[in-house]
């Protein structure tokens, strides 16, 4: 099995989340994710709107909100683990507009051919 992930970081906790976000969102209206799959984040967010909680924030300021996140990033996490490796591929390849950060090798992107403008600039 590779252990490598699937969603790769891209260094940046917000440019993360945008990802993973959108990504999830396509692959919940992708109908080759089973069902089973789809029902995890649909989970984690129904235990986040929910008044139940397992670690009140009333009683434990910062543990409360952490369980919080913790079972919405697990929800995610393991949705994305869950759904075909080459359907998340697909939307990766979709969502990114540079395909370096889904290479199916460890392999440097090519450097793009002649987009060296040449030019002058004058101060006045």
């Amino acid at each position: 099995m590779n252990d490598k992930p699937i969603v790769p970081s891209q260094g940046n906790l917000l440019q993360d989340l945008t990802l993973r976000s959108k990504l999830v969102l396509r692959l919940m209206g992708d109908k080759r994710v089973s069902l089973l799959a789809k029902i995890l984040p649909v989970g984690a967010l129904a235990y986040l709107l929910s008044p139940v909680d397992l670690a009140p924030g009333m009683v434990f300021p910062v543990i409360g909100a952490l369980d919080d996140v913790a079972i919405v990033s697990m929800g995610i996490y393991f949705f994305i683990e869950m759904c075909p490796t080459e359907v998340v591929r697909q939307h990766l390849r979709d969502l990114v507009s540079n395909n370096s950060v889904v290479q199916e090798e460890s392999q440097p992107p090519a450097p793009p051919e002649e987009e060296v403008v040449d030019g002058e600039a004058r101060d006045l």
